[in-house]
């Protein structure tokens, strides 16, 4: 399972010239980074794709707390990924995708991006890396959680006036700032040099 080089999203941090095909992500592709990407060309912890194979094989690889089974898996936005140290994946105002080390190992940060009742009392939230949870609570749309390793949620974060806020996707993407005011679909955020105002999809609090 592989893409050209040329097709593959500019999100991953590899040469634009190279060997023809790289390996595909399983699911995201334009969203995520394939776990032989992350090992190899990101965080340089293996020379050859068989060396990676190899890691996986010896269970050595964790994506969000689970052994990796495939180095076509997909790693997400702010998805936990264990291969010695444990990382996050983020992405930078240049729009590439980069793996920041963390000491926060047992819960991942999410954004809510729909729910819907499914029993009494009882709901299935969307997240924006594909998951999906259930809860009693009722969450709104665009707060974020912290999920722990088995999926509860540990840490709600409502994204409100005042909030901490990284920037997902669009113009102003890998930047982080403070939530100002909110109107219909977008949110001022106030960054260091100025403000903008940006759609709440984009938008996670932290």
């Amino acid at each position: 399972m592989h893409q050209t080089r040329k097709a593959s999203t500019t999100k991953l941090p590899i040469p634009r010239k190279g060997t023809k095909y790289i390996v595909r992500a399983a699911g995201y592709v334009d969203s995520s980074v394939p776990v032989l990407i992350a090992v190899r060309d990101m965080l340089k912890l293996a020379k050859t794709s068989k060396e990676v194979k190899n890691l996986v094989h010896n269970r050595l690889l964790k994506l969000n707390g689970k052994a990796v089974k495939d180095y076509h898996e997909s790693i997400k936005l702010f998805n936990l990924f264990e291969a010695g140290k444990t990382y996050a994946l983020s992405i930078l105002p240049s729009g590439k995708f980069t793996f920041v080390e963390t000491k926060n190992k047992n819960s991942r940060l999410c954004k809510i991006t729909g729910k819907r009742m499914i029993g009494k009392n009882l709901f299935q939230f969307n997240l924006h890396d594909g998951s999906n949870i259930t809860d009693k609570n009722t969450f709104t749309i665009g707060d974020s959680v912290y999920l722990s390793l088995d999926g509860k949620v540990v840490k709600t974060i409502p994204l409100k006036e005042g909030s901490d806020v990284f920037i997902m996707s669009g113009r102003h993407i890998g930047k982080e700032g403070k939530a100002g005011s909110m109107s219909g679909n977008r949110i001022l955020v106030n960054f260091k040099e100025n403000s903008a105002q940006i759609e709440k999809s984009r938008v996670v609090a932290l």
